[in-house]
């Protein structure tokens, strides 16, 4: 049996019309590029026709992967975690102790995470660094550059 996936009810409905429009527009749009290759002859030589099928296997393998993913999606029940811990879909505020410089995070699944977005990977070895700390603590990631110390200032 495949791993579950947490994602937020937010992330889901965004997957779910992603792979609606994929299978609605995307495949009709698909074989009408394909059709309008067909058409101009000889397939044996036609790049055309070789880059649209390349293509409709692509899109073809996105909406497996995204069936896939929405298959073992749960969607996180945070009545279930502490409020004063950080843990997954918390927002925290966190200081930089050697930068003085203060972030905003959301703590999410691998498959939410999206650093420009301030959304940090649970299991990232920042985001598991945060895990489990409360406000006030100091905590220690590993990263390749070296150690960062972060304080947690705040979690919603």
């Amino acid at each position: 049996m495949a791993n579950f996936v947490y994602l937020s009810k937010e992330r889901i409905r965004e997957l779910e019309k992603e792979l609606t429009e994929m299978k609605t527009n995307g495949r009709k749009s698909m074989a009408g590029r394909i059709a309008e290759a067909r058409s101009h002859g000889d397939l044996s030589e036609n790049a055309e026709y070789d880059a649209a099928k390349e293509e409709q296997g692509l899109l073809e393998l996105r909406i497996s992967k995204l069936e896939d993913l929405l298959s073992r999606a749960q969607v996180i029940d945070l009545s279930n975690y502490p409020r004063d811990q950080v843990h997954i879909l918390s927002n925290i505020t966190v200081k930089n102790l050697t930068t003085k410089k203060t972030y905003k995070y959301t703590m999410v699944s691998p498959e939410e995470a999206n650093l420009e977005q301030g959304k940090i990977a649970t299991s990232s070895p920042v985001g598991s660094a945060f895990m489990g700390a409360k406000i006030g603590q100091i905590v220690e990631a590993k990263v390749p550059a070296g150690v960062i110390k972060f304080e947690i200032l705040a979690i919603e």
